[in-house]
C-alpha cells in the first residue's frame, strides 16, 4: 500500500490482543506488508497521530491509515474520530472502523464524522480472519491523499 511512491503506515488502535493478533496477520496474510504501529488506548494513538500538543503538525507529512476499534478503556473510538477528522493535518487520513457495534445510528454518527469504512467484526473466529483478509485485498489497492 503507497501513496504516490510513500509507504504507508497502519495505525491500529485495538485494545483486545487477540484482535490486533489475528487483525495483523490476516493482513499481512493478504500480502500487506505495510509497517503496523499498534496502540490499545486512544491516549497514546492520538499522541502519535496529532502530536502530544495535538496540533496535527507531527502528521503532515506522513502517510497514515487508521485501523479504529470504538471501544476502547480510555476513550470512545468516536472521539477519537473526531479529533482526527477535526484536524486540518489529519483530516483526510483513511479511518477504517472495525468494531463489534451495529447500532445503525452509531454507523451513520461514524460516516457523519467522516469514517471512510465501517466493519462490523463478526463474533465467529473464521468470519473475522476472513474479513479482516478481505480488508487486507483492499488496503492493498487503494490510494491515501497526500
Amino acid at each position: 500500500m503507497k501513496a504516490t511512491g510513500k509507504e504507508v503506515t497502519i495505525v491500529m488502535i485495538e485494545d483486545d490482543e487477540g484482535h490486533a493478533r489475528l487483525i495483523e496477520k490476516n493482513v499481512r496474510r493478504a500480502g500487506v506488508n505495510n509497517e503496523i504501529v499498534p496502540f490499545t488506548n486512544g491516549t497514546s494513538a492520538l499522541d502519535f497521530i496529532l502530536g502530544t500538543d495535538r496540533s496535527g503538525e507531527v502528521s503532515r507529512d506522513r502517510y497514515l491509515l487508521v485501523l479504529l476499534d470504538l471501544n476502547l478503556p480510555d476513550m470512545s473510538g468516536i472521539d477519537i474520530l473526531d479529533k482526527i477528522k477535526g484536524n486540518e493535518h489529519t483530516k483526510r487520513l483513511p479511518v477504517v472502523i472495525l468494531t463489534t457495534t451495529d447500532d445503525e445510528r452509531e454507523i451513520q454518527r461514524c460516516y457523519d464524522l467522516g469514517a471512510n469504512v465501517y466493519i462490523t467484526k463478526p463474533v465467529d473466529y473464521e468470519n473475522f480472519a476472513h474479513a479482516i483478509r478481505q480488508l487486507g485485498l483492499f488496503f492493498a489497492v487503494i490510494q491515501i491523499p497526500q
